[in-house]
């Protein structure tokens, strides 16, 4: 067990540092093509933060259990939605500023998150829902990049081919922990006889949300709250419509139902308690923070009596 232990955390440490060159670099890049930082952080840096997420699941497919992939995306979403809010808000010291065009371009935001729920009721994700999933996402993001033209006014030094191979070194890294922390993981949760898809939404599922936590927190100390919002919602959506898509459309797959019950229900309540947090005042409050982290801690107790 010992030794599981230590491989998991030595992938996960891979996980976290692979996916940090990678959004690093991926938004280096996007300054370079002049993307105004809003479509940075929702597009460019989320495509790259679900890296590990994505390769963690295709992974888990693979190896014929993709319900551990399933369940570690939608915990770290999970956990996007409401810890990783409260740790940004709790380390920063200040509110986050939600500006007025988030708002107006994520009217329907919290209801996208009804899609896998209703495809997955059943308790099984065909190809022809994965392609749906996939082409919710991507008319979702299409949109997104749409109403957000590029900023003329960004200044900064072109280094294309350096960001370019250094995202790609990167890209590897994540490639690389994401399969030894499939391994490793199911390893300890039979060690430990409890269900994998309890230490994929509670620890793994942690564990990937670490790049959206270390940009976004970067990104709220020098006044980027947009660009900071932008990823974690972005990387959230991408995560319970393309990433689940690419799974079912590699190997349909069935799961168990409760993963949708309460896992999903739950992603989806958190997602609409954001969203009326970030309508409140257009900002998201050191209070509404305390009670996103509230929420997150019921839904690790409920998680755990149910998977246990």
């Amino acid at each position: 067990m010992t030794q599981n232990l230590f491989i998991l955390a030595v992938s996960l440490f891979l996980l976290i540092k692979g996916a940090t060159l990678s959004t690093k670099y991926a938004a280096l890049l996007a300054k370079d093509f002049r993307l105004s930082k809003y479509v940075i952080g929702f597009i460019v840096v989320a495509v790259i933060s679900i890296l590990p997420e994505t390769f963690i699941s295709i992974n888990s497919a693979l190896e014929e259990i993709p319900a551990f992939g399933l369940g570690t995306l939608f915990g770290s979403n999970v956990t996007d939605l409401t810890l990783v809010f409260a740790v940004i808000i709790a380390l920063s010291g200040r509110n986050i500023k939600v500006e007025s065009f988030i708002l107006k371009n994520n009217i329907i935001y919290p209801f996208l998150f009804l899609i896998p729920i209703i495809l997955g009721f059943d308790g099984y994700y065909s190809r022809l829902e994965g392609i749906s999933l996939i082409i919710a996402g991507l008319i979702f993001y299409y949109f997104a990049f749409k109403n957000n033209p590029t900023d003329a006014n960004s200044e900064h030094e072109t280094h294309r081919l350096k960001n370019s191979l250094s995202l790609l070194f990167g890209m590897a890294i994540l490639l690389l922990g994401a399969h030894f922390t499939v391994i490793s993981a199911v390893a300890l949760a039979k060690n430990l006889g409890v269900n994998p898809i309890l230490i994929g939404m509670l620890i793994v599922g942690v564990g990937t949300t670490m790049p959206e936590l270390l940009f976004s927190l970067q990104a709220v100390k020098k006044r980027n709250d947009s660009m900071a919002i932008g990823d974690i919602l972005g990387t959230v959506l991408a995560d319970a419509t393309i990433v689940v898509g690419i799974i079912a459309l590699i190997n349909p797959f069935v799961f168990p139902q409760k993963i949708i019950y309460s896992t999903a229900v739950i992603m989806l309540i958190a997602a609409f308690i954001l969203s009326y947090f970030m309508r409140t005042g257009k900002t998201i409050s050191k209070k509404e923070s305390v009670i996103l982290f509230i929420f997150w801690l019921a839904f690790v107790i409920t998680e755990y009596l149910s998977n246990k």
